[in-house]
């Protein structure tokens, strides 16, 4: 039986040869981002292709997760964010469903590979830090020198917040991964635990079934907590708080 660590191998389902020394064969992840994108885009248009007034299961849906996202970004971003809602849906989206796709038995979770989500977490930190500067120009820099602290100790407080700043992909990232990564890893133990026990591995599976529940809880909130902190880090672009 395959270790609880083979869940995270990624594998080649479509070789091809390396281009300056970079596989470029499309693994099983691809294959899980690339249904993760479909299903998100799928939900959307189906959801809103035929609009009614008093709204079916898909539309609801749909409508529920605008508003959710929506509110979310002007709540820390502020009405201004609300430029910036389609990037920020989109990611929520694609984090979400990269998550609870995991779920599903045979599946593939990309979303626990720091690989991937430091990519997502790096693609966020430029853009906000592009922004930041493009709305702000060199004022953009004060965000890094705290309201009210004495000029004495600027000179150690502005390299902690420098520091604080650049960390943040690092943060954003590596929470993702190890929840995605260790609540996996405890449903396949438990799970290994059920089958080998057979009759008697009815408490693993009680385990197992509840681990289950708690994942897709946490499969949400990971991606709440990665486009919430998406949207702090907009809003510090945006106002410089």
């Amino acid at each position: 039986m395959a270790g609880p660590l083979e869940q995270f191998v990624i594998k080649p389902i479509v070789p091809l040869p390396e281009v300056a020394g970079l596989d470029l064969s499309f693994t099983n992840s691809s294959l899980w981002m690339g249904l993760a994108v479909i299903a998100s885009y799928s939900l959307v248009m189906l959801g809103t292709r035929h609009a009614e007034l008093v709204p079916g299961r898909l539309q609801s849906i749909v409508e529920l997760a605008y508003e959710f996202v929506a509110s979310m970004i002007r709540e820390n971003a502020g009405k201004e964010g609300m430029a910036y809602f389609p990037v920020i849906f989109t990611l929520f989206m694609f984090v979400l469903l990269g998550n609870t796709l995991g779920m599903i038995p045979g599946s593939f979770t990309f979303t626990s590979h720091i690989v991937v989500t430091f990519a997502l977490a790096a693609a966020v930190f430029v853009g906000v830090t592009v922004l930041g500067f493009a709305k702000h120009g060199a004022k953009f820099a004060t965000l890094f020198v705290p309201h009210g602290a004495p000029t004495a100790i600027l000179p150690l407080l502005v390299p902690i917040e420098i520091i604080s700043y650049c960390v943040r992909p690092i943060s954003l990232s590596v929470r993702l991964f190890v929840n995605m990564v260790a609540g996996h890893t405890m449903l396949k133990v438990f799970a290994t635990f059920a089958l080998g026990l057979g009759v008697l591995g009815v408490a693993p599976l009680a385990v197992t079934v509840a681990i289950t529940g708690l994942e897709f809880v946490i499969a949400f909130l990971q991606a709440y907590i990665f486009t919430v902190l998406t949207c702090i880090y907009l809003n510090d672009a945006l106002h410089l708080h």
